[in-house]
């Protein structure tokens, strides 16, 4: 289907197009019913203005966009200077765009590339389980970097990726608190309704429980609280503080990000309990904060730096013809620290 034009939005409306530009553009020389209507029928269709045309004859755009979907996160503000630098060394703009939760990453990418004549996407965070059909309307190259998905049968003809493995390393991780004792290890883990690397988390959680006979405790599986920030640090303070409220028996905690762990840390201290002596808490990012609580925090150290290299590095060799699309996994590395002990 052709994408709607101000022609066409003007046809629907019974209006010139000057009066539509007029509305667009909030011109007071306008009657408030006609830009009410106009306003609601370029909603209705999707009409994205190219505030670019005007200047499509003097200049070559030259933008990456970088959107980032669902969750703040420090580990995602190191991975953003680093791609925007690169980006810059390249002669290009980095366009950066915040995606809702509940927003369509995919209509998002495509409105940009109508209004900022973009050359490329990273798509930062969140999952991807779109068609092919879907992905195919993305007429630049683009990037998932650190995104949760299982890349398709198809998808190496139509998106590259990058990432660790977010579920076996989080396997890894209640791997070693398992190895070390704990049988009883709660999760504050993703809601129900998450589609993200959460998801892919708490799959590892589940994954090593089965890999070692032992059964999950569904009492143990603590979902973030929808009304408060996804991985934060208020998060994971409220959903420790419930927890430990309800009286349910368990040795070690596993977050799926270190924000949600440094949360825990404080909801633990709160009633008077100390970490590890009476709880192992463990973490998910490797973030340098981290390294400066007390005590330092057991966690599942992502390759940032190699990560965000890599993106910008693939993007532009996809942008140039230079390479095809390719799925890169990293490895993380486990950073045994002092916030688990082992209880055997």
């Amino acid at each position: 289907m052709s994408e709607t034009t101000i022609k066409d939005i003007a046809k629907m409306c019974g209006v010139g197009v000057s009066t539509v530009s007029r509305a667009i553009n909030n011109h007071p020389d306008i009657n408030p019913d006609t830009k009410a209507m106009i306003i609601e029928t370029i909603q209705r269709y999707g009409y994205v203005p190219n505030n670019s045309a005007r200047n499509l004859k003097r200049t070559d755009a030259k933008c990456i966009a970088v959107l980032i979907k669902g969750i703040s996160n420090p580990f995602f503000a190191s991975m953003i200077k680093i791609m925007e630098a690169e980006i810059q060394k390249r002669k290009y703009t980095m366009v950066l765009h915040h995606v809702d939760h509940y927003e369509d990453e995919v209509d998002v990418a495509l409105e940009l590339i109508k209004e900022k004549r973009l050359r490329g996407i990273i798509f930062l965070g969140g999952y991807f389980s779109h068609s092919e059909e879907k992905l195919s309307m993305l007429q630049v190259p683009f990037i998932l970097s650190t995104v949760g998905c299982k890349p398709e049968k198809f998808s190496e003809k139509v998106y590259s990726s990058i990432s660790v493995d977010d579920e076996e390393e989080s396997c890894r991780i209640v791997d070693h608190l398992i190895e070390n004792g704990h049988k009883k290890i709660a999760i504050i883990a993703a809601n129900n309704t998450d589609q993200s690397i959460g998801r892919l988390r708490l799959s590892g959680y589940l994954k090593a429980h089965k890999d070692h006979g032992m059964k999950v405790d569904p009492k143990l599986i603590c979902p973030m609280k929808e009304e408060l920030p996804s991985y934060a640090m208020s998060n994971g303070y409220a959903v420790t503080k419930e927890l430990l409220a309800s009286g349910e028996e368990f040795s070690a905690i596993f977050a799926i990000s270190d924000e949600l762990a440094i949360g825990a840390y404080s909801a633990i201290r709160e009633i008077g309990k100390s970490i590890p002596e009476d709880y192992s808490v463990a973490g998910f990012d490797g973030l340098e904060l981290g390294d400066y609580l007390n005590p330092t925090l057991t966690t599942i150290k992502q390759p940032v730096d190699e990560i965000a290299h890599a993106t910008v590095n693939l993007l532009f060799d996809l942008i140039g013809g230079k390479k095809k699309n390719q799925h890169q996994v990293f490895s993380a590395e486990l950073l045994v620290k002092e916030s688990t002990k082992s209880i055997l």
